[in-house]
């Protein structure tokens, strides 16, 4: 049977090979040989091995090839607006190459424009592909928990180190304590009395669990459920044993959560951030187009002319020179209103965004999710260690009274393993005997310890039994202690463990649900010392000790009004345990180690029930992992801001339901019968869709990985934006497949970390709640420098537009536009980023997903803004021209000569005028003169009107800023002043303009001359006004938002 491996000359194929999946857990030994036809005492032969190996592959993770490193540079332009950048960059640097010195521009100069887009475009590249690549790291954090090595049964001989990707399905491998897993197996024998497994990061279990031989009898069960299985990744944490492997690869359990990563991550979404700049790209080209177009249409009429001949157009004339100046001037319109440094601005706002975050515990490791978070509307929360503390402590003390129909009822202070976190009320003077005995047993069958670091109490071991122990610290000890104790933290625990040692462990396991130690006290006499779940003690039970340490027999009023108790501590979220202890243990009465002839009665867990029989109940201790002191008030917050808070927990419904009403997820009094269901009755509800959009909060209790991705595909699928927290190994599927996936810092898995958008670095649900009031913040930011940059950008439109329509000359070149939309606009733009948050910001509903970026009635002002910068940066070019003086301000002194706005607008036939002479002008040092060519007064000579336009432009754009504050509160109630950063920016963009007028290089390599002060009045009266129309405006806005309030409010009424 073990060399075998072939039936009729055919080679093995098992089930799984067939698609159908063999529920070995369900099966007794030898029909699992059977099925793997293997001797489980012999193992597969080589050659059987290797001919599974080539029907199942090896026992390793597929490695999904992720895009090549060309594929992901080329994504990152398959974005509108990047498309739009890459067309204007690659046609001004083709017109650049071909006249270098249009417009007044050095040779050089003319390639700055192309070559600074193409900068951009390649960091915006370098981002993304970085990004991109970082995307299945998850992935890459699952394939480290699998196990390396194993030691197998092959051909009758143990293989040590046999590396595991060799592992096959039939092999034999022996576990022992420190193994991880290789392979999901069906458990065959124990080799010790007790395996137990830490499978925590696969299940979400947050204790290790015992594992048996037996099968279980449902072939329907959860991971949980199947206790003799034990599946790869896992750890072994005691004992040691021999397993059947029936998954490998790929089949495992954490095979199918690789599958399901992969398959979330295929199907990521865009960000409602991305959507709307995607959008926002194609509107805008649709604009630029139209824009062009019309600049084209306009113009045709200087590069083509024809004469009428007979009706018929005849003898064509075409200009290529004037074509291509005017193929310039649009190109310069497309600059114009793409806001280049948008991307640079978005980013730099979502950087300062996780700053900010980062200060308040939440790690962001995708930048775009701290927009998402914005519009998040329902967040999916874990309970244990999100909502609660994860420090389970004792919160009520039962002992027994003096006579059989009496208990005492200790409230016991605390919420942390600091044992000096709150008191005991109403504790004796002097500890009884009962007392003592409580104490004797909570601190001696005990496994865990507490340690002190880093100012907080660190439990390692089981919760409940650190609890345990802080409670005993809290009892004190009987008489006091000396200061013999070398234990800083648990002196009354070392005392007791002194007092009695340990000699034998009687190991917890479901059956019993109980674990028990057999101690040799300073008397010599042996005992039994147990504690677990309290009916199943009570069963187990003969008789009680009273309070002065008197024994007597456990009749039914004694155990009724244990069990009374027991029923309104868990009905209050207590989790029990009983205590109860043993003198007279017969076989084990002189028990002293392995050697003794009772210890083989200690090998077989089945004889632990019997050991632990005819035992003294003392009494018992409610224990509850407590709520987070400010999570209360977060759940309330969630309320208020329209943000619906589900609990998903793997807990029973009871203590779920307990704590929900606690901390407020639940109303007190409300009827929760139709908002509290367990996972599975979830999943055969008629109607999910239905149930989940219910308002208010949701308890899904006892629920399993699976459900936890139903419930966010469902929520997605109807529009909502979902935050999930999760901390295991078989959370990442969910984690990745939520719009916001938020690991745990402290308890979470790095896989579930690596499959995160968010990481809490105090796994606090509070922590979750702050980071959705600064992503709304930090939206309202972004809304505010997206509107500074467009209604600029408009601006410019309209400049060249209006300057193309009227036929002036250029008033603008490409290399100035590109100056004020990245250097100038950049820091005011930044600076908006850093607006304080509205008061309010967590009293309003979310935004939806799909609530549009820009408004009409936003996009109206964005034109009317946008229609006054270029009236007063075409306005300013004109005057120069035509005007001596403007509202009394003196523009003669330069010596220019003044021309009629007909000569303006006609300067192309300049040639053909007579008698046309032009007075030499000043700039700063330099004197223009123009006896040789007197038409060059509107090509070189517009440089001083040139300035004052770009000059109009920067300053009308720092005012403008002032404007993006808030997008309906007035500059009187909300000041400059409330951002000092937007002031300290404005600051530096006058500045950075100051520099390249008044520093002659750069004045000539932008083609600018410095101004003089009467020249500087005229820029400041042309400019202010901006801010007097936009405070109209939001005026407007402000008196339109109150009646859509009170018609939406009139409409609710009826």
């Amino acid at each position: 049977m073990g060399k075998g491996g072939q039936d009729e000359g055919k080679p093995y194929k098992p089930s799984l090979a067939t698609g159908e999946i063999f529920p070995a857990w369900a099966k007794e030994i030898n029909e699992c040989e059977a099925e793997y036809k293997v001797n489980s005492e012999i193992g597969l032969s080589s050659e059987e091995a290797l001919k599974r190996c080539q029907i199942y592959g090896t026992n390793e993770l597929d490695k999904h090839e992720g895009p090549s490193i060309w594929r992901l540079i080329l994504d990152q332009f398959n974005d509108t607006l990047v498309r739009i950048l890459l067309v204007a960059a690659v046609v001004s640097f083709v017109l650049a190459w071909y006249d270098g010195d249009e417009g007044g521009e050095m040779e050089i100069t003319a390639f700055v424009e192309p070559l600074v887009i193409f900068l951009i475009l390649i960091v915006n590249a370098i981002v993304g592909v970085w990004q991109e690549n970082n995307a299945e790291k998850a992935l890459e954090a699952l394939k480290e928990i699998q196990s390396e090595n194993a030691t197998v049964k092959r051909d009758g001989k143990i293989v040590h180190n046999l590396p595991a990707k060799e592992l096959v399905p039939g092999d034999i491998v022996e576990l022992k304590v420190g193994n991880k897993v290789p392979a999901d197996m069906r458990v065959l024998r124990l080799i010790s009395s007790t395996v137990r497994l830490e499978q925590g990061p696969l299940t979400g279990e947050s204790v290790a669990v015992n594992k048996t031989h037996h099968r279980v009898s449902s072939e329907d069960t959860d991971i949980q459920g199947k206790e003799c299985m034990v599946f790869a990744g896992t750890t072994v944490v005691n004992g040691s044993c021999f397993c059947l492997v029936t998954q490998t690869g790929m089949n495992t359990e954490i095979g199918k959560i690789h599958s399901q990563i992969h398959e979330a991550s295929q199907n990521e979404e865009d960000t409602p951030l991305k959507k709307k700049l995607n959008e926002f790209g194609e509107m805008l080209t649709a604009i630029i187009g139209v824009i062009c177009a019309l600049v084209w249409l306009i113009n045709v009429k200087y590069f083509l002319t024809w004469d009428y001949v007979d009706g018929w157009p005849r003898n064509f004339k075409f200009s290529f020179e004037k074509c291509t100046y005017y193929f310039e001037i649009a190109v310069a319109l497309a600059v114009a209103a793409i806001p280049e440094g948008l991307p640079a601005v978005i980013t730099t706002c979502l950087a300062l965004g996780t700053r900010k975050m980062a200060q308040k515990n939440a790690l962001v490791r995708k930048l775009p999710s701290v927009e998402t978070l914005g519009c998040t509307t329902v967040i999916c929360s874990d309970k244990t260690g999100t909502l609660t503390t994860n420090q389970m402590s004792v919160a009520k003390l039962i002992a027994m009274g003096a006579r059989t129909d009496r208990i005492r009822n200790f409230k016991v202070e605390g919420t942390t393993y600091d044992p000096c976190d709150g008191k005991i009320h109403d504790w004796p003077i002097h500890m009884d005997v009962n007392l003592q005995m409580i104490a004797k047993i909570a601190a001696i069958c005990n496994d865990a310890s507490i340690a002190h670091a880093s100012h907080q109490y660190l439990a390692s071991g089981m919760p409940t039994e650190a609890a345990l122990l802080a409670l005993v610290e809290k009892m004190g000890f009987p008489g006091g202690l000396d200061n013999s104790s070398t234990s800083t933290v648990l002196r009354c625990c070392q005392r007791w463990t002194e007092m009695e040692q340990r000699i034998a462990t009687l190991e917890f396991d479901r059956t019993r649900k109980s674990m028990g130690v057999i101690v040799k006290s300073n008397t010599g006499r042996n005992l039994l010392l147990v504690k677990g779940a309290v009916e199943n003690l009570l069963e187990r039970s003969a008789s009680i000790q009273l309070l002065d340490g008197s024994v007597t027999k456990l009749d039914r009023t004694s155990k009724d009004l244990i069990l009374q108790t027991l029923r309104e501590m868990s009905t209050n979220a207590l989790r029990c345990l009983g205590f109860a202890y043993k003198e007279d243990l017969s076989d084990f009465a002189t028990y002293d180690g392995e050697h003794h002839p009772a210890h083989k009665l200690l090998l077989d867990p089945s004889n632990y029930s019997s050991i632990e029989s005819d035992l003294i109940f003392v009494g018992m201790a409610g224990l509850r992992d407590p709520p987070r002191e400010e999570v209360h008030k977060a759940i309330e917050d969630c309320r208020v801001a329209g943000i619906r808070v589900m609990v998903i927990t793997g807990d029973n419904k009871e203590t779920a339901e307990a704590i929900c009403r606690e901390i407020g997820v639940f109303q007190p009094g409300e009827d929760i019968s139709m908002k509290s269901i367990t996972g599975r009755e979830f999943m055969t509800h008629r109607d999910r869709k239905l149930y989940l959009r219910q308002t208010g909060g949701l308890l899904f209790s006892r629920a399993e990985p699976k459900h936890k991705q139903e419930i966010v595909r469902f929520l997605k699928e109807d529009g909502e934006v979902v935050a999930m927290t999760g901390d295991g190994v078989n959370d990442a599927p969910a984690l990745k497949l939520a719009d916001i996936g938020i690991a745990m810092g402290i308890a979470g898995t790095e896989v579930a970390k690596e499959a995160s958008d968010m990481v809490l670095a105090d796994d606090n649900f509070s922590t979750i709640v702050a980071a959705v009031g600064e992503g709304r913040s930090i939206y309202n930011n972004m809304k505010a420098f997206i509107r500074y940059m467009i209604s600029s950008n408009i601006g410019e439109v309209a400049c060249i537009f209006l300057t193309a329509a009227l036929g002036i000359p250029e008033g603008l070149i490409p290399v100035q536009l590109l100056w004020v939309n990245l250097v100038t606009d950049g820091p005011p733009a930044t600076a908006l980023g850093f607006n304080p948050p509205d008061r309010d910001i967590m009293k309003k509903p979310p935004r939806r997903s799909d609530d549009p970026l820009i408004s009409p009635w936003i996009l109206f002002r964005y034109l009317v803004i946008g229609f006054y910068v270029g009236l007063a940066t075409v306005g300013v070019f004109i005057i120069w021209y035509t005007q001596s003086s403007f509202l009394g301000i003196d523009l003669s002194s330069d010596g220019h000569t003044l021309v009629t706005y007909s000569q303006l607008s006609n300067w192309g036939h300049c040639p053909t005028w007579e008698n046309f002479t032009v007075s030499p002008f000043t700039a700063g040092a330099q004197v223009f003169s123009f006896d040789s060519n007197p038409c060059d007064y509107f090509h070189s000579g517009k440089v001083k009107a040139m300035t004052l336009s770009l000059s109009v432009l920067v300053a009308i754009e720092m005012f403008n800023s002032l404007n993006a504050l808030s997008e309906d509160t007035s500059l009187f109630v909300m000041p400059p002043w409330v951002n000092p950063w937007l002031l300290l920016a404005m600051s530096i963009s006058f500045g950075l303009h100051f520099l390249i007028l008044y520093v002659p290089f750069l004045a000539q390599v932008f083609g600018i001359v410095p101004l003089s002060l009467n020249e500087w009045l005229l820029v400041l009266a042309v400019t202010i006004p901006v801010i007097l129309i936009d405070e109209v405006l939001k005026l407007i806005g402000r008196c339109r938002s109150r009646t859509h309030v009170s018609t939406s409010r009139k409409h609710k009424d009826e």
